[in-house]
């Protein structure tokens, strides 16, 4: 008789218990390293982004600020001083600044500040002279100035007002409309110092950071600005307890763990810029 060949079905193995449960440790222990780098990786990614933020704001605030302090004062250049208005120019005429217009005085409206504004006062005011020029497309002249909200006004003074609205932490300005609008927002902490020359009369002039209060009524003494600007991000951040920075006056330190929200536990970055006021000619008395 032929020996059949049966097959014979062999038995199937699984795996014990104790394998399987070392194998679900290990796939929970690949998991956790997973989340825990993907934490880590927001963490970096957010405040990376605060960091960037942050330095966006300030550009731009400082652009908006420093493009009024630097017009601040400036006067009208007459291309015929001895013409009347509207009559043509020729190459030979005579050219001289304006001394002062209806409207603008450099002495009085180029800049003034408050250490310590209330409701409807500002911490830094600045002006400069409003005027038409010729348009090269157009046939009528027109002013090509404006404030620090991009208006035009009709009278002959540009005005541009700038406070710290600090109930929503917002820098706001106040151009030719009289209607404040934020200009960045997570503002923590906006302070002017001002570069008063005194001593100009003895042949040494001295150069000296002080407040508005200090400034007085020698406004047109100052010959520059310094404005610092206090930032914070929007991410929360796990840091260290004790953490601080310093404010804008370099003395004082700030805890972040301890601040009332919206601030606590965020990025605060510091930012200063230094403006050099125009000289229009102006002679100033020590």
């Amino acid at each position: 008789m032929k020996a059949s060949s049966i097959a014979r079905s062999q038995p199937q193995r699984g795996v014990t218990l104790i394998e399987l449960l070392v194998g679900i440790v290990i796939g929970l222990l690949t998991v956790a390293v997973a989340m825990g780098a993907l934490m880590v990786s927001r963490g970096v990614t957010g405040t990376v982004s605060d960091s960037s933020m942050l330095q966006q704001q300030a550009a731009y605030a400082f652009r908006v600020i420093g493009q009024q302090l630097r017009q601040a004062g400036s006067l009208r250049l007459n291309l015929a001083s001895q013409k009347s208005e509207g009559a043509d120019i020729d190459m030979s005429d005579p050219v001289a600044f304006e001394t002062k217009a209806t409207d603008f005085d450099p002495a009085v409206n180029t800049i003034s500040g408050m250490d310590s504004p209330g409701t409807n006062e500002y911490k830094l005011t600045l002006g400069y002279r409003n005027y038409k020029e010729p348009v090269y497309t157009s046939t009528n002249a027109a002013s090509m100035l404006r404030d620090c909200l991009g208006q035009s006004p009709n009278d002959n003074l540009i005005q541009s007002r700038f406070s710290l609205n600090s109930t929503n932490n917002e820098l706001r300005c106040v151009g030719a409309s009289g209607n404040p609008q934020p200009i960045i927002q997570n503002v923590a902490n906006f302070q002017v110092r001002y570069l008063l020359q005194t001593s100009a009369s003895s042949g040494s002039p001295q150069i000296s950071y002080v407040d508005a209060a200090t400034v007085a009524s020698a406004w047109p003494q100052v010959v520059g600005v310094e404005i610092c600007l206090v930032l914070y991000g929007n991410e929360a951040i796990d840091m260290p307890d004790n953490t601080t920075y310093l404010d804008c006056d370099n003395t004082t330190s700030v805890t972040m763990n301890t601040l009332a929200a919206p601030r606590t536990r965020r990025a605060h970055m510091v930012f200063r810029n230094i403006y050099q006021l125009r000289s229009q000619g102006l002679t100033t008395v020590s």
